[in-house]
């Protein structure tokens, strides 16, 4: 199925005033340029794209039920020591990348789909190249949040990866040759026990993120004319491939609550653009169309919302990669927002806010920020149209986060004061496009208003025992 992509309007992108630091903290990075920058003229949006009629209308008047997941499925528009280990490794605030050649960090954290649990690699402090990386779980649902070291007998390699379950147990992918071998590993008493899972035979394997049902992780393994997908904790019998696609696969987003639809961002053995499709794995890896904004177009899926439907896809359709939202099932079109596009900088979805039902437009979204400084917090609502930003709390591990229900974002940081905590930030609420500017809700052209222009502020982070009740909730 295809359908039209829809640019926003023409005004400059928010404003990127420099955030005023906490007392007894380093000043937190300036993001981007101000607003006086203006965008770059881009080129022409892709031809080949033509509108669909919708299945529903826009704004919506009321409940209406949303076609799941499933054959034919469509889009608008296409985480024993052999000695102390301490609890965490303070992290720095993220800095610029160094020039000398070394082997790449882990990266940040990864949380478990209801945001009760985090797992990450940390390391013992030492000299750089020299340090002794080790599994770390958090504990994120309780009054306060707690690290547990997972240290065995010998450290890890830092390209090894890991993931939270939900019963707390963290597995662990390890590359040994040309091989990975896959444990979980857990708490005992003074030291951690180890469950090995099984091997599987092949050189490079990427885990997908935690499944929303807590009890499964699958992994990738992609190839040029091929890729395959393993169920590597939560089978019967250890790693076990469950599908197999045509093409070389990446990305890796989950569609539903069931842990049974698998978004992947694939391009065909033959070449050609990058589409994401729809991985069935109660289909025996049944595979369905999901993205197809313009024939010639790089469409992937970033992020998606079971509750709403709601998805965040990155195209270049548009002429250049924008970042754009979409409503699974519907034959809207997806729209690029002008207020996404930000001169200088890349923002990267995170977290949905859940339980908005049938409600996509009110979802808040959290980005990642990423400009010449460092990393900072976006917070956006399609209804919205404006983007809020945020300088993000020390030792923040970009990218990492989850919304509650009420709309309570919930960040992970570890720095030099605090070992492991979370940084609580309620979601602005929106004004309305037409009482900031003057103009009406949607252009005569069909185009969406730019974001009214405001300065970021300061993200505090705030301990638990101290935060407001509603934002304690656990997300679901």
């Amino acid at each position: 199925m295809t359908a039209c992509a829809i640019e926003g309007g023409s005004a400059g992108a928010a404003a990127t005033a420099e955030p005023e630091p906490e007392r007894g903290t380093e000043p937190e990075p300036e993001p981007g340029p101000g607003p006086e920058t203006r965008p770059v003229a881009e080129p022409g949006p892709r031809p080949g794209a033509e509108p669909v009629a919708t299945d529903r209308p826009e704004p919506r008047t009321g409940p209406e039920p949303r076609p799941g997941p499933g054959p034919g499925l469509s889009a608008p528009v296409r985480t024993g020591p052999p000695g102390p280990v301490p609890a965490t490794a303070p992290e720095e605030n993220p800095a610029p990348r160094s020039r000398v050649a070394a082997p790449p960090p882990p990266a940040g954290i990864t949380l478990t789909a209801d945001g009760a649990y985090a797992a990450r690699l940390t390391a013992a402090p030492g000299p750089p190249g020299e340090r002794s990386w080790y599994p770390e779980r958090w504990t994120l649902d309780g009054p306060e949040p707690y690290a547990v070291p997972l240290p065995l007998d010998q450290p890890e390699e830092p390209d090894s990866e890991v993931a939270p379950l939900a019963d707390g147990r963290v597995l662990i992918r390890r590359r040994v040759a040309d091989r990975q071998m896959f444990s979980l590993l857990y708490p005992t008493g003074p030291g951690t026990g180890e469950l090995l899972l099984g091997t599987v035979e092949h050189p490079e394997m990427t885990l997908l993120p935690p499944s929303p049902d807590g009890r499964c992780v699958y992994a990738l393994a992609a190839g040029e004319r091929g890729s395959s997908l393993w169920l590597v904790a939560g089978g019967p019998r250890g790693p076990e491939e469950v599908a197999r696609v045509a093409g070389h696969c990446s990305g890796g987003t989950w569609l539903d609550r069931e842990g049974r639809m698998l978004a992947l961002d694939r391009r065909e053995p033959g070449g050609g653009p990058v589409k994401a499709v729809a991985v069935d794995l109660g289909r025996w890896g049944e595979v369905t169309p999901l993205l197809q904004i313009a024939p010639e177009s790089d469409d992937r899926l970033l992020l998606a919302d079971a509750d709403s439907g709601l998805l965040l896809i990155r195209s270049d359709a548009p002429g250049h990669d924008r970042l754009g939202w979409g409503v699974l099932g519907s034959c809207l079109p997806v729209r690029f927002p002008e207020c996404l596009r930000l001169p200088e900088a890349v923002a990267t979805p995170f977290a949905v806010q859940p339980g908005q039902m049938l409600m996509p437009e009110s979802c808040a979204v959290a980005l990642r920020i990423d400009g010449a400084r460092g990393s900072w917090v976006g917070v956006w609502r399609p209804t919205g149209r404006r983007l809020h930003q945020f300088a993000a709390p020390l030792g923040w591990l970009p990218g990492a986060g989850c919304w509650s229900r009420e709309g309570v974002l919930r960040l992970p940081y570890a720095n030099a004061a605090t070992s492991c905590g979370v940084a609580m930030l309620e979601a602005p609420e929106d004004v309305e496009p037409s009482c900031v500017t003057g103009r009406t809700e949607d252009g005569d052209d069909g185009t969406e208003p730019s974001a009214a222009l405001a300065a970021p502020v300061v993200c505090k982070p705030v301990p638990l025992g101290q935060a407001p009740l509603h934002g304690a909730v656990r997300p679901d």
